[in-house]
């Protein structure tokens, strides 16, 4: 009997006739948002940390020359899981992302488990942000002559006590979320604007200046481990770098705020795919034509490259440009977990207090307040390497789901309406959960473990707390 409740399905009629109600009562999210404001969303979530702190560190420690490739393999993966995104959030418009889509799918403890993962993901990954934020404030900061003491400037293991400017940070963000969807929205797409500009003037001037012999050997032997250069490197350097690609996902959370979903909710995920991968390429293959990949394992990698071309003032500006990108990248992983909250509490799995919506914004106001409380702590206390990594697996574990939902709606599901529809039919899917798969393998063990025991709380608390409050499903 347990076993049979814990498996029930919410059904997608259920689950859009509860939005339509919603929204008819206004007691819903507001549809404000275009398929220009959900392809700046994907592109300021994707464009932060992974390619102005996690580059070095991945180039440094596994993959060498050869990042842009590992680049190509995590892009390659994300396009998959992309397009699964865009058949699921153009068919399901509402809150929730994958947590929704697996409701649908395989039930409500599944549902739980992967809502809880996505804590861990898009939580993380505020947090990671905001250290890279912090990495580059503190170096801007320097120029001018002005440095926080090295207590408050990192966190513990990293020689500090506390890092101040991350939480300061998050903070900060979180009340700009308490305003309305459009708003910071409007403040995401200006921003976002800045930072590509700055990132192609990045990679057409440290063009001109790359050293060809950098490159070589593009693959680095490998040093006696898995993952530490070599083809291995190159695969553990995707698992890494993987975390890069995890902003196009704040898309399908955005869905239930998009004026036409069905049509701007695929442009949106698919655009900013495109638009980070090759981004992200192109400033790989510079960054490690410009400093000795070695040289890499430092919080600011862009900047220290910018310092080897002699360029005072181009480099304030990269400083500039990198902050910009981090913020907009702090600010959409804030967003999309307080829905994930926000659809989570709405079905009961959480306090009734997430779902609440302030009368004058709609937003959730009281689980952004939350979610950045959390976040900043986070962000003060836990090393960046240790961040990351959490992120990234916890990310291709959503994924995998993501992809299995098309593939079980297919089944289960095969009249329903389908505005947008992955190509190829079975076998994309099929081919990014492979890929998901691939990529969590190239992850080291100790990360396997924290994703278990993170999942193992999250279990216990559904077993003790969430499954009492689950408000019975409709009848299939």
């Amino acid at each position: 009997m347990l076993a049979s409740a814990l498996a029930t399905r919410k059904p997608i009629t259920a689950i859009l006739a509860q939005e339509e109600d919603h929204e008819a009562s206004s007691r819903g999210l507001t549809r404000s948002l275009s398929a220009l404001s959900l392809v700046c969303i994907g592109v300021g979530g994707t464009i932060g940390a992974g390619i102005f702190v996690l580059t070095g560190t991945a180039a440094a420690q596994f993959a060498g020359p050869g990042l842009a490739l590992s680049f190509i393999l995590a892009g390659i993966a994300s396009g998959l899981v992309g397009l699964c995104y865009a058949e699921l959030a153009a068919m399901i418009p509402v809150a929730g992302s994958t947590y929704t889509y697996t409701y649908a799918t395989l039930g409500s403890l599944a549902a739980w488990i992967i809502g809880w993962d996505l804590v861990l993901e898009f939580a993380m990954a505020a947090s990671t942000v905001a250290v890279g934020w912090s990495g580059y404030a503190q170096s801007l900061a320097a120029d001018f002559g002005l440095r926080l003491p090295p207590s408050l400037a990192s966190a513990p293991g990293r020689g500090g006590i506390v890092d101040l400017p991350a939480a300061a940070i998050t903070c900060g963000l979180t009340l700009l979320l308490m305003r309305e969807a459009r708003d910071a929205a409007m403040s995401n797409a200006i921003l976002v604007a800045l930072k590509v500009a700055i990132i192609l003037s990045f990679v057409v001037v440290g063009g001109i200046h790359v050293k060809p012999e950098l490159w070589s050997p593009l693959v680095p032997p490998n040093e006696g481990a898995f993952g530490a250069f070599g083809w291995s490197g190159i695969l553990r350097g995707a698992g890494v770098v993987f975390f890069a690609y995890i902003g196009f996902e704040t898309v399908s959370c955005a869905a239930a705020e998009t004026r036409h979903p069905q049509r701007d909710a695929p442009i949106g995920l698919i655009g900013a795919l495109v638009v980070s991968t090759v981004l992200y390429v192109a400033v790989a293959i510079v960054l490690t034509g410009l400093v000795p990949f070695k040289a890499l394992n430092v919080p600011d990698p862009i900047a220290k490259a910018v310092d080897t071309l002699g360029l005072d003032a181009f480099g304030l500006l990269i400083k500039v440009g990198a902050l910009i990108g981090l913020t907009t990248a702090c600010l959409t992983a804030l967003y999309g977990q307080g829905r994930i909250l926000y659809a989570m509490a709405r079905d009961r799995m959480l306090p009734d207090i997430f779902a609440r919506l302030d009368p004058v914004t709609r937003a959730p106001r009281i689980g952004q307040v939350t979610i950045g409380l959390v976040t900043a702590t986070v962000a003060a206390l836990v090393p960046i390497e240790v961040l990351g990594e959490l992120v990234s697996i916890g990310t291709l574990f959503a994924f995998i789901l993501v992809c299995s939902a098309v593939l079980i709606l297919r089944r289960t599901d095969p009249e329903r309406t389908r505005p947008f529809r992955v190509p190829g039919g079975k076998v994309l899917p099929v081919l990014g959960i492979l890929a998901c798969l691939a990529l969590m393998v190239g992850l080291p063990g100790d990360t396997w473990i924290r994703l278990v025991a993170w999942l193992v709380l999250g279990l216990a608390i559904f077993l003790g707390y969430g499954r009492r409050r689950l408000r019975a499903p409709a009848a299939q």
